[in-house]
Parts: C-alpha cells; sequence; structure tokens
C-alpha cells in the first residue's frame, strides 16, 4: 500500500472525535499509521498517517461533512511513510519553573546547538493564574554527549531561573 496520507484536525473538544473521523477513514478502507492524538486546553488535535486507496480529492470530499458537523479544521497531505524506521530516544528532559515567555525556544535551541535530536515534546501550564509554572517533557537522541547536553541544561537552567533535568533512557530495560 502506498497512498499515504498525513492528516491533521483541530477543534473545540467533544466525546466522539476520534469515532467519527476514524471511522470515516476505516469506511474509504484506511489503514491508519502512527497517531498521535490529545486534548490541548479545551481543544482537540488529531496527527495521523492513513494509507487510503483512494484520490486526495476524494478523502477531502469524505471527510469534510463530519469535520463541518464536528467543527473541526482540517489538512490532508500525500506523505512517503516511511514506517518501521523507528527512532529510540536514549535521553529524557524535564524542565520547570516559574512561566515565561520564550522558554520553549530557549530550551529547545540549546538542546539543538548541543546536538540533541528531539523526538517528543509535551508541556503543560501548572500551578494557579497568579503563579502559572511551565512544564516541559521531551525525549531525544543525545547526538554528540550527555555531557553537552547536561552543560547545555545547566546553562538554561542558570540564565532562565528553571530546573532542567535530564535522565538518560536504557532501552534495555524491561
Amino acid at each position: 500500500m502506498n497512498n499515504w496520507f498525513m492528516l491533521a484536525l483541530v477543534g473545540k473538544d467533544r466525546p466522539g472525535i476520534v469515532a467519527e473521523v476514524t471511522h470515516v477513514l476505516y469506511e474509504m478502507k484506511g489503514n491508519l499509521g502512527e497517531t498521535s492524538m490529545v486534548r490541548l486546553g479545551g481543544n482537540f488535535t488529531i496527527m495521523l498517517m492513513v494509507c487510503i486507496p483512494e484520490k486526495k480529492e476524494l478523502i477531502y470530499e469524505k471527510l469534510k461533512p463530519i469535520c463541518d458537523k464536528l467543527g473541526l479544521l482540517f489538512h490532508l497531505d500525500e506523505i512517503d511513510a516511511a514506517l518501521h524506521q523507528h527512532i529510540e530516544a536514549d535521553v529524557r528532559i524535564s524542565i520547570h519553573g516559574a512561566d515565561q515567555a520564550g522558554i520553549v525556544a530557549s530550551a529547545t535551541d540549546v538542546l539543538y546547538k548541543a546536538g540533541f535530536n528531539i523526538l517528543n515534546l509535551e508541556s503543560d501550564v501548572g500551578g494557579n493564574p497568579q503563579s502559572p509554572v511551565y512544564i516541559m517533557h521531551i525525549e531525544g537522541v543525545a547526538g554528540k554527549s550527555y555531557d553537552d547536553i547536561e552543560k547545555a541544561l545547566q546553562r538554561l537552567a542558570q540564565e532562565n531561573d528553571v530546573v532542567a533535568r535530564m535522565t538518560p533512557i536504557d532501552t534495555m530495560l524491561g
């Protein structure tokens, strides 16, 4: 099967989004590959790879009514699936501190310069409206060395008054 597409959807969260969207894809003989579906604030987002033996225009036409009904914006692109080429993360990083504009840009910049390849980044805002706390969890691959990443995180922590920790992931456990 070579008709792979990347489908991105976003809209106000409500029950049934995943069921209704995946049902439409299944009706077109769609087969899902990798997916990410998550609630962000009051919104729900989906990014998924799907292989469908149909043209992009027909898929778009079949998705539009259900997305209009659910209030979802969507985008569909043909892709090279590149399945089964998984890269395993070997480092997990946690960063937290008082919420401040630019902390994601600063953190990812120092990690990039230290040779770190981000595979997954999740963040949340905790605390309360008077004292919001930004919490970021990152997994990726240490390109150069753990020491370069550790030094970059120490510099980030000092310059931005945050707590930054790195934990190597032993993929042989379990």
